[in-house]
């Protein structure tokens, strides 16, 4: 009776307002429409054909990584053992982002299922937190075969690197886990536009019409557990390992010491800058185009990229390249 008698007195049009508000309130997001790059659709097949080829080299490289090193018995080492493993992980995070690129390319009105999103979301974060634990293991290896080579064999056995990366696949889908029911917990409503092309995390908690705080606070410590302290390892892993390589007398001892972990030096450099660059930067000082861009560099071009690195970097692979060429060669003659 108190609310019937309110309500007579109030203005018709706040009515409205209050009852709009209300159904708003009180819908869910179902799908979502990803904007992904708007500016592609004048030149939609060129755009396309990229992608598309990217995606194949991405797939078919990171594959051909993996096949080399468990078919070479030169390749039966921790580096090469780990390098599979960021491979793999690689085509998963091209797996997820890269075909909704495509759809996007060709559908210009791009729309998600609210499910698939969130999805998306935890395939794209379980690769990159993978990716930040392998090259941090890459880097350890790196550490001890250079500073500490008398203690490598000792500390790097079969048991050892198989133990590091099963914890960096179970903490890397573990923890990415823990987040992401946090996020499906939150009230989604209203407004269900992600200008951008793929679900990220920012993205998708604009959403939401509930307090973030919370999920804010532990995205914070969870990336600073998985995300900030090995990438502080990797800086003091390499800061050793440069003074160790100065410390040769000879310049042939450092510049071979200096090419084993060179590749990796390159693939860190660019995967942390963009992944800084994209996370630490306010978005206030960066245009949404310039985090799309970056965007792609770290979820497009860093998969197709490690590939193409270690292969050209590495004498080892680029051996066991051309001994299964020969292998392939020598099969088809004999078998003609």
């Amino acid at each position: 009776m108190f609310l019937c008698d309110i309500s007579r007195n109030l203005p018709v049009h706040f009515l409205i307002y209050y009852q709009i508000m209300q159904e708003i309130n009180v819908s869910t997001v179902a799908v979502i429409h990803l904007l992904g790059l708007q500016d592609t659709h004048r030149v939609t097949f060129v755009v396309f054909f990229l992608f598309f080829v990217v995606y194949c080299l991405t797939v078919c490289g990171n594959l051909l990584i993996i096949a080399l090193v468990s078919y070479s018995r030169i390749l039966h080492t921790p580096m090469y053992f780990f390098l599979t493993q960021l491979s793999a992980s690689d085509i998963i995070l091209a797996s997820d982002i890269l075909p909704n690129i495509l759809q996007a390319v060709v559908v210009k009105d791009n729309i998600i299922s609210f499910t698939d999103c969130i999805a998306q979301f935890y395939f794209f974060d379980v690769s990159e937190t993978a990716d930040c634990l392998l090259l941090t293991v890459m880097c350890y290896d790196r550490y001890l075969a250079i500073c500490q080579p008398l203690h490598y064999t000792r500390i790097m056995t079969p048991q050892f690197c198989l133990r590091m990366v099963i914890a960096t696949w179970i903490a890397s889908t573990s923890v990415v886990l823990i987040h992401t029911l946090t996020i499906t917990k939150l009230d989604f409503c209203g407004l269900n536009i992600i200008d951008h092309f793929f679900c990220d995390l920012d993205p998708i908690l604009k959403l939401s019409c509930s307090d973030i705080t919370a999920v804010e606070i532990e995205v914070t410590m969870l990336s600073a557990l998985l995300v900030g302290i090995p990438f502080f390892m990797i800086i003091i892993s390499y800061v050793n390992i440069l003074v160790t390589i100065l410390q040769i007398p000879s310049i042939t001892g450092r510049q071979k010491a200096f090419s084993t972990c060179s590749a990796h030096l390159f693939v860190v450099s660019m995967y942390y800058g963009t992944l800084l660059c994209v996370y630490l930067v306010p978005n206030s000082n960066q245009s949404w185009d310039v985090t799309k861009f970056l965007s792609l560099l770290y979820t497009v071009v860093t998969p197709l990229m490690n590939p193409i690195i270690y292969s050209l970097r590495n004498k080892d692979l680029r051996n066991a390249v051309e001994k299964v060429i020969n292998e392939f060669y020598q099969f088809a003659r004999n078998y003609r």
